[in-house]
């Protein structure tokens, strides 16, 4: 018998069944904090109300993400019927991953109209901060996606630890620490396959001169990830040589009620072989009247042309 790995039996059943003939050339790739999108309360958080989901599916379908990653996501159960919604109003993401951490209440998950060749969750990771041992808080879903026959990408998504104080530890370093060991799952990633085509993404909790984020991104050289940084499409139309301009575009994510402030603390990160394909154009913050009855947070999407 001839064993044959999964990444290349799913490749032939794909090419077989014509799955890749129908493909777009244009894809996109999405990130949303759905803000405790449980079916039932638990603790302070509470059970997410019908018309919050229906606004978040309103969002997802003006994105039409072909994989959409999701934060503060509940059980199982909630996000097949996100899924099963999705498709009856005309977005099929037949393809999925779920990943749990440490806490009990909200995770991380994937959702993609391409294959899911490979994942790799990562679910126990800990750290030692002042002598005591802790988890991180949510765990880091990375996932090989299979766009066609001849163009592939690994997605990790992430929820960094938030800025909720808690007893045991200062919330900040908490989330440098967790910052620390995804850029270690990143850097694996690139040593293993230095023509990889990655996409990190998620919510990082942080602004993007915080340190967490600089250590996600990582240093400058090949190793480092670019900021897509997407904005609103709400008519500005900056001349592209002045970065001052550029810099002045409404790229907030997340509304931040205890200080009243709205923020950027949501990416889409790429390396240095994914900006081949990238597709400035189609990448931006969704600006949707009512945005906030969904989630604090807005999605944002990045388009991508196979080279």
């Amino acid at each position: 018998m001839v064993f044959i790995p999964r990444r290349v039996a799913i490749l032939i059943v794909l090419l077989l069944s014509g799955f890749f003939a129908s493909a777009a050339a244009v894809f996109r790739v999405a990130t949303y904090n759905v803000e405790n999108y449980l079916d039932q309360a638990s603790g302070t958080r509470p059970a997410k109300s019908e018309a919050a989901k229906a606004k978040v599916r309103e969002s997802i379908l003006a994105l039409k993400p072909d994989v959409l990653a999701l934060q503060e996501i509940g059980a199982t159960n909630v996000l097949l019927e996100l899924q099963a919604s999705l498709k009856t109003n005309g977005l099929d993401l037949p393809f999925s991953e779920y990943v749990t951490g440490w806490d009990t209440n909200i995770h991380v998950a994937v959702l993609s109209r391409f294959p899911i060749t490979a994942s790799q969750p990562h679910t126990n990771d800990t750290y030692l901060k002042n002598g005591k041992r802790f988890f991180v808080s949510r765990g880091f879903a990375q996932v090989d996606i299979q766009v066609s026959a001849s163009y592939a990408f690994t997605l990790i998504t992430t929820h960094l630890k938030s800025k909720r104080p808690i007893p045991s530890a200062d919330e900040a370093d908490m989330r440098l620490e967790e910052a620390k060991i995804l850029r270690e799952k990143i850097d694996a990633c690139l040593a293993a396959n230095p023509k990889v085509n990655l996409v990190v993404l998620g919510d990082l909790n942080d602004l993007h001169n915080s340190q967490p984020v600089k250590t996600v991104i990582g240093a400058r050289g090949k190793k480092a990830l670019v900021d897509t940084r997407p904005a609103e499409r709400n008519g500005d139309n900056e001349p592209a040589s002045d970065r001052r301009l550029a810099a002045r575009s409404v790229c907030w994510t997340h509304f931040y009620a205890v200080e009243d402030t709205y923020s950027r603390i949501d990416y889409i990160l790429i390396n240095h072989n994914m900006v081949q394909a990238w597709n400035p154009a189609e990448t931006y913050v969704l600006a949707l009247p009512n945005w906030g009855l969904a989630s604090d947070h807005r999605p944002l999407v990045a388009g991508f042309t196979i080279p």
